[in-house]
């Protein structure tokens, strides 16, 4: 019951965010390829990774990942800048345009959001909220994001 309920919830959340890009594709303003489309959401939540970093967190060679960053930086969806540190190195920071294409689901998870408040007690919305967070935090942990381990470090710091 609980994998039946979750992989609704999973796929209704999907299928919401392929139909909006997909629409997009009738209306000729997508320009992103299906597999861009995923390097987009993986820059994004990795914050501004190296191509290192993006290549080795989506498992593909250095070289492999370079090729589909320079199409990205073509598409305006990405942008290389330069280390400050290390001035070797670059780091991916998406662009409005990336943040305009990924607002498409964050759109649809917030109008979720206000239903759930809307339907279920504060209480309720509390314990859904510690449940989502153990989730996240604990029972994924081959995938903690640069977010993740910035306020892991502020909670440590404060202990």
């Amino acid at each position: 019951m609980l994998e039946e309920a979750f992989d609704l919830l999973y796929t209704k959340f999907k299928i919401q965010f392929y139909r909006r890009i997909l629409n997009r594709f009738e209306s000729r303003e997508a320009t992103l390829t299906t597999v861009e489309t995923f390097c987009v959401e993986c820059i994004l939540a990795l914050g501004e990774p190296t191509i290192a970093e993006f290549s080795n967190f989506i498992g593909i060679s250095t070289p492999n990942a370079a090729y589909k960053v320079a199409s990205l930086v073509r598409k305006g969806y990405v942008e290389k800048i330069q280390s400050e540190t290390d001035r070797r190195e670059y780091h991916l920071r998406p662009t409005k345009r990336a943040h305009s294409y990924y607002n498409i689901s964050r759109e649809y998870r917030h109008s979720v959001m206000k239903r759930i408040r809307e339907r279920f007690t504060p209480e309720e919305c509390a314990e859904f909220s510690r449940m989502l967070d153990i989730i996240a935090r604990e029972l994924m942990p081959e995938l903690q994001l640069p977010a993740e381990k910035a306020a892991q470090k502020a909670r440590t710091a404060k202990q």
